[in-house]
């Protein structure tokens, strides 16, 4: 392999029944960032079906070039023709770097891709940057998340990671930039096809996904137990915010997985974020601490939560949330009588 072959940054550009993931985005704004420092392209790749007007979005995040597999077989993601239709476009165009999101397809595909290639994967990135050398600096959290480790791939192209999403800020959206969409016909193996979707259901959520609020309401090992969070749910009710968590209360069931902050969960950026019981360990921290007005209520004034909140109440969550919740809903009760 000679690594002078391969060029540019090329981005999986996810998409759900003809919605391009944030994710997706975010990734984009960041390979331009990269490739602006090494003066080169940034690729985006769509799959999918009836999305060719998608492109466009893409171009004006930041891709130069978006590569559009329409076609019916990767209408809904599956596996293997969506790894056949990346491992092509990657084989054929030589990126240099080819970034995922880490989402459950993500999670899925990305692996599927590095075996193919025989190359790298750094999974679960939670930065990216060039170094001196021309190579990518993929940093991901290790060991429980006690640490974070920097990993580079000398000696092989392309360079691979999943990034978690939230993690990269999305850029402003420019819909005067130029650049070019390709069609691109995929020579598929349909004699690999073993798998077919054969129903699709989608359960009903009425939450917005933390990553999109903004405002959360978020607990710690201090809420205790389930009547805690009703008690976060009613001030959350109030406020029109969605109710997260620490890893803490996700290891104790009382919350699932999706809901929680954290190097090990989601990275959030809320207008107001409000930790609730959390004192404050890095790895929670990793999570929240880019949100623009953070307001910390926990009983032990030492807590770590207490360095980055922009507002401290020192006092029993279960004693200040119901009268904060009370307040709330007499201003909101008065506003409507006028």
């Amino acid at each position: 392999m000679n690594k002078a072959d391969y060029k540019g940054i090329m981005v999986f550009a996810e998409q759900r029944d003809g919605v391009v993931q944030n994710v997706a985005f975010e990734l984009i704004s960041k390979a331009r960032e990269l490739a602006d420092s090494i003066n080169e392209q940034v690729t985006a790749v769509l799959l999918g079906e009836g999305i060719k007007g998608l492109a466009n979005d893409l171009i004006a995040y930041g891709a130069d070039k978006v590569l559009v597999a329409d076609c019916p077989e990767l209408k809904d993601y599956i596996t293997e023709p969506y790894a056949q239709a990346i491992y092509h476009l990657i084989t054929e165009r030589k990126p240099e770097i080819v970034l995922v999101g880490a989402t459950t397809i993500g999670r899925d595909l990305g692996p599927r891709l590095s075996a193919r290639l025989v190359c790298g994967l750094t999974a679960d990135c939670t930065s990216l940057e060039i170094g001196e050398d021309r190579n990518l600096q993929m940093t991901r959290p290790a060991f429980g998340g006690n640490l974070m480790a920097t990993i580079v791939s000398k000696e092989h192209r392309p360079q691979m990671s999943t990034v978690r999403p939230g993690v990269m800020r999305m850029a402003a959206k420019d819909t005067n930039r130029k650049g070019e969409v390709e069609e691109v016909t995929i020579p598929f193996d349909k004699s690999k096809f073993a798998v077919k979707l054969v129903k699709k259901e989608i359960e009903a959520k009425n939450k917005v996904d933390i990553t999109e609020a903004n405002v959360l309401i978020s607990g710690g090992r201090g809420v205790g137990s389930k009547d805690g969070f009703e008690k976060l749910e009613a001030l959350a009710l109030c406020m029109d915010a969605e109710v997260s968590s620490s890893r803490a209360m996700v290891d104790a069931g009382l919350i699932g997985h999706e809901r929680q902050v954290g190097q090990t969960g989601k990275t959030v950026r809320p207008d107001i974020y409000m930790a609730c019981g959390i004192s404050g360990a890095i790895q929670h921290l990793a999570g929240m601490e880019d949100s623009d007005y953070i307001i910390a209520i926990n009983k032990d004034k030492y807590a770590p939560i207490f360095q980055v909140a922009d507002l401290g109440l020192v006092g029993d969550l279960h004693k200040i949330l119901p009268l904060l919740t009370a307040k709330i809903q007499k201003a909101q009760a008065e506003k409507e009588k006028k």
